[in-house]
């Protein structure tokens, strides 16, 4: 007798959970995992490939259209009614001629993009089917029989959503399909392979020439020193010099974000598990603090070094004094909505971005904020101020940018107007300032979406000056050559794009691999030596030397 199939709710939750994570439903996701207990479970930190949900509900959809199609001993195959997950299926017949067309269009609309990750949901549905479940199921680890017995409600998750795709094979210690590198010199991408998981973010040391540390969803901490020069060997594996794994983590601890103090001798570790953590460039742990109650999204030094501020899911935003390593204050500035980016303006001030819409402008000296600016009509994603700090950005739910000015921050007459960026289609993951400005040249910025798009603005004109268009999926992650000549972005398509400020067009790209999103990108230089670095889906750092890619080079 065949075993039977087992389905846990436990493992349908995790499933949940992890689609929430990739759709960036992150409140969803931390409420899902608060609701299902999710960090007792044995599944929450086993690798769940992007897209896996989708994936399976494909398979479940395709087993339906054979099941509602099997007449007899043999399948028909002229029905030009299609298949959905919600909506019963009746069978429209058609001549056999067309049947083919009819299958095909079928299995695209299977397999074809299900345009993953928004964010535009209505959460009432969703939050009334979940108190639901939780007085129906107590029980977390009820099982399924799927040969017939009864089947409890589940507690929905947060859902990550990507277009269904094949699944990746298992990573390994050594990539068994080196994702090839057209239009570069030997060397020119390397990866650094140790963590298991998924790696989320990457940071380089600004002062020491090729020190970078990674973080990953299984909340490991990688030093590493990237050789470069003529005389290393591009072929030889580069191990980590030291792996933070020790940080006693009882919960889901997906790292958010890693951030160096202006002198690189410290990197401040943000993480799900609501614990700060400050190390030293050798490892060394130099403070650590717990006062927030909720995940930490961010975590930036002052540009002195001496103060540190977070935002947290817990609704609040923290201070601490560094060298005193104690916190200096906490602040409830967007009521119950949940604090998601913060960015320095001077040493003492510092702005907060939240899911109330809204932006607060916090004096470390003040009892209350000296400014509020309001307009977006969704949460705001991200905050980024220019490198002469005199204008703030800012990206949201909304599908819109904005650019605030910010010189008389002090003063209590009323900030201008900003200028408002339109034309994505989706909400905006990330913004970013063109670092360098030619003399009588306009500030440039630069938006991710979740449209597969990237844009160039001109922040005086709110003029879109270029759309780059080349993603077929999300993108993550948008960044600046340090001298601003080049603009790069990443994506879930697994594509890394360089494109020329200049001339607005694609000088090179290289894909990474099926199924291996690219997260976030970091791009350093120390004088003469310059590097990129990746943190990948697919368990891997990747390193690009754009000195051995002759596209990228000065003319």
């Amino acid at each position: 007798m065949p075993a039977p199939l087992l389905i846990t709710a436990d493992q349908v939750n995790c499933l949940i959970h992890a689609y929430f994570l990739d759709s960036g439903f992150q409140h969803s996701a931390f409420a899902v995992r608060m609701e299902g207990r999710l960090d007792q479970s044995p599944h929450i930190k086993k690798h769940i490939p992007r897209g896996e949900l989708i994936e399976l509900l494909s398979k479940a959809l395709l087993y339906s259209e054979v099941e509602a199609h099997w007449k007899g001993d043999e399948l028909s195959t002229n029905c030009s009614a299609p298949f959905s997950l919600l909506d019963p299926h009746a069978c429209s017949l058609q001549p056999l001629s067309s049947t083919n067309n009819v299958r095909e269009s079928s299995t695209a609309k299977v397999n074809g993009d299900t345009a993953g990750k928004r964010k535009a949901t209505t959460p009432s549905e969703d939050a009334r089917a979940e108190k639901r479940a939780r007085k129906e199921q107590d029980e977390k680890d009820a099982q399924i029989n799927v040969d017939g017995a009864p089947v409890p409600k589940l507690k929905p998750k947060d859902a990550k959503s990507d277009a269904p795709q094949a699944l990746p094979e298992p990573p390994t210690k050594k990539l068994k399909h080196k994702p090839s590198v057209v239009g570069a010199r030997p060397g020119a991408v390397r990866f650094l392979q140790a963590h298991k998981t998924e790696v989320f973010v990457v940071a380089w040391n600004p002062s020491t020439k090729g020190q970078l540390v990674s973080g990953s969803r299984d909340a490991v901490v990688n030093y590493w020193a990237v050789p470069n020069g003529p005389n290393n060997d591009p072929t030889a594996p580069i191990q980590p010099t030291l792996t933070l794994s020790d940080f006693s983590f009882d919960s889901q601890a997906d790292l958010t974000a890693l951030s160096w103090n202006h002198d690189g001798s410290l990197v401040a570790i943000a993480s799900y598990d609501s614990i700060l953590r400050i190390c030293t460039a050798n490892g060394d742990t130099y403070f650590r603090d717990s006062h927030h109650k909720g995940p930490i999204f961010a975590a930036k030094f002052s540009p002195s070094g001496q103060w540190i501020v977070t935002a947290s899911l817990d609704y609040t935003s923290c201070v601490w004094d560094v060298k005193q390593k104690k916190i200096h204050r906490q602040y409830r500035n967007h009521g119950d909505a949940c604090c998601l980016d913060v960015e320095w303006l001077d040493d003492s001030t510092f702005a907060s971005c939240g899911a109330d819409k809204i932006i607060q402008i916090i004096s470390l000296t003040a009892t209350g904020p000296l400014h509020t600016l309001q307009g977006h009509a969704g949460e705001i994603n991200s905050i980024k101020c220019n490198p002469s700090r005199t204008r703030l950005a800012s990206c949201a739910d909304d599908g819109t940018a904005r650019i605030w000015n910010i010189e008389n921050i002090h003063s209590e007459k009323a900030l201008p107007t900003p200028i408002i960026f339109s034309g994505h289609q989706q909400c905006l993951t990330s913004i970013e300032w063109c670092p360098v400005t030619g003399p009588g040249e306009h500030e440039l910025v630069a938006t991710a979406s979740f449209d597969a798009t990237a844009r160039l603005w001109d922040t005086v004109t709110g003029d879109c000056i270029k759309v780059f268009a080349d993603h077929t999926k999300h993108v993550y992650a948008v960044t600046f050559s340090p001298d601003g000549r080049h603009l790069v972005t990443g994506g879930g398509d697994g594509s890394l794009m360089v494109y020329e400020v200049k001339s607005k067009e694609k000088k090179w790209s290289w894909y990474t691999g099926e199924k291996s999103g690219i997260f976030e990108i970091d791009w350093q230089s120390w004088g003469n030596t310059s590097l990129i670095a990746l943190a990948l889906e697919r368990q891997m750092v990747a390193i690009v030397d754009p000195g051995k890619v002759p596209a990228l080079q000065s003319s």
